[in-house]
């Protein structure tokens, strides 16, 4: 079981679910090392309280420099959420990040970011540009 700081031990929060398209309206409190969550219409909505409360994760898009294509920008999305705490991390490192046309869309463009295990990938396909 995760350890919690006492700040943490204290948080109460207003959520509204995403997990499902119901959008439950939950209220998620710790209670000691116990969350306690109500206004959950189903276990995913319980998980996701958990989550944000302890580990709250996006999903995050962004674009990056495309040399040598139709367009100059790429836009680009993680695979699956990264959390939330070292999203400015994320953003930045992304910023350094530049691709050679052809790109297409799904294509990985880096793999395991900072670490956290997630990928970015190529939600457009953009071209060589024709000279």
């Amino acid at each position: 079981m995760l350890k919690l700081s006492e700040a943490q031990s204290k948080v109460s929060k207003q959520l509204i679910c995403t997990s499902c398209p119901l959008g439950c309206s939950l209220q998620a409190q710790m209670d000691g090392e116990k969350i306690i969550v109500t206004g959950a219409k189903c276990n995913r909505g319980s998980q996701y309280a958990q989550d944000e409360i302890v580990n709250p994760k996006r999903t995050v898009t962004t674009t990056i420099v495309v040399l040598n294509g139709e367009i100059r920008r790429l836009p680009v999305r993680t695979n699956k959420p990264f959390p939330l705490r070292r999203v400015s991390e994320l953003i930045q490192f992304l910023s350094t990040i530049e691709v050679e046309a052809p790109v297409y869309v799904g294509q990985v463009i880096t793999t395991n970011c900072l670490g956290e295990g997630v990928d970015i990938i190529a939600t457009r396909t953009i071209l060589r540009r024709s000279n």
